[in-house]
């Protein structure tokens, strides 16, 4: 997801940045390890391709998504974010989830549509205010009638998940110290915020956003009739629970946010039976990678360089362990369920 928008994504950036400065001129930045998790939990080296299902061969794959597909990166062993599909400031990894399936299964033609802080509105609009000013085209231009293999991560954004999960960051292990915590403090109280009054708003915007994503999987079904849309949600990296300082938060809220991923999730599959899509289910898979667990065994990180592979990526999104898993676990569910590839 990625969920950031670019309003958002640039304080990230901004100290992303300057801890990979600190960290390079201390000469702390870790030797990434020569294994990496993957979703079963056993370590493989880090050259291990993803095992290629044997599936009928894909002519054209299109990948539509937000951050949580582009599997955001800052910078990496590739350099800055890959520009092969989408502006640099969609901040595109070379090695993100699409790309390793489409490597994987040979595609003849691929396009990765897929952009930090998209939402449904982008995929049928071009996508503009990006950090660096660029424009992404919209997702749907990418999509052909010889189009055989869409995936799709949607969703988060349109449900203010990323800003709310922000809002749940404290720099104190207790309740909020303030009763109304101006915007942009970090001093949690996400779920008091979000529940005022007794009206849970996260998940009012979560069900508004269900109608956007089934009119998204028939608009595709119209642009490539012949297409197998999967659907994906999102991985299992926010816990239920805070670990300070690791996670600045409370337990509270990241119960409650947690719990709203859930909610999210759900939304996703039930607009994939509504809209005619496959649902592909990488939070089950994924558990046990949460932002709490150990850094080369988590799927998505906090701040601060990943040494799953040498990168600086965007806080709460998918690291490059993250991004194999994803793929794998796409690359499972073809191989298991081969039918109406064409």
């Amino acid at each position: 997801m990625t969920p950031l928008r670019p309003h958002l994504l640039a304080p990230l950036t901004a100290l992303a940045a300057l801890t990979t400065a600190v960290a390079l001129g201390a000469g702390l930045l870790v030797t990434p390890s020569t294994a990496a998790p993957v979703a079963d939990g056993r370590l493989v080296a880090q050259t291990e391709k993803p095992r290629t299902p044997k599936p009928k061969r894909i002519t054209e794959y299109v990948a539509l998504g937000d951050s949580w597909t582009a599997d955001v990166v800052l910078v990496n062993g590739d350099g800055v974010p890959d520009t092969t599909y989408a502006p640099i400031d969609c901040a595109q990894s070379y090695r993100n989830y699409p790309k390793l399936v489409a490597k994987a299964l040979g595609v003849q033609r691929f396009q990765d549509a897929s952009c930090g802080s998209a939402t449904t509105d982008d995929f049928a609009n071009p996508q503009t205010g990006l950090p660096l000013g660029g424009t992404n085209p919209p997702q749907f231009d990418r999509l052909t009638k010889r189009t055989r293999l869409v995936t799709v991560g949607i969703g988060g954004n349109d449900a203010g998940i990323a800003s709310a999960g922000l809002d749940c960051l404290n720099l104190l292990p207790v309740d909020n110290p303030l009763a109304n915590n101006p915007t942009g403090l970090p001093f949690g109280g996400c779920k008091a915020k979000y529940t005022e009054g007794g009206t849970d708003r996260l998940s009012e915007r979560i069900k508004a956003s269900e109608p956007k994503l089934v009119a998204v999987f028939k608009a595709i079904h119209r642009i490539s009739p012949k297409a197998r849309i999967l659907a994906i949600d999102y991985l299992s990296v926010v816990p239920d629970h805070a670990c300070y300082p690791t996670v600045p938060s409370t337990d509270t809220d990241m119960a409650y946010i947690h719990a709203k991923f859930l909610e999210l999730n759900a939304m996703v599959k039930r607009a994939a039976r509504k809209g005619g899509a496959e649902y592909v289910d990488t939070f089950t898979p994924s558990l046990g990678h949460d932002l709490c667990t150990g850094p080369t065994v988590r799927y998505a990180e906090v701040y601060g360089p990943s040494v799953n592979d040498p990168a600086v990526g965007v806080p709460a999104h998918p690291n490059a362990a993250g991004a194999r898993a994803q793929a794998q676990i796409v690359l499972d569910y073809l191989s298991k369920n081969p039918r109406r590839m064409q």
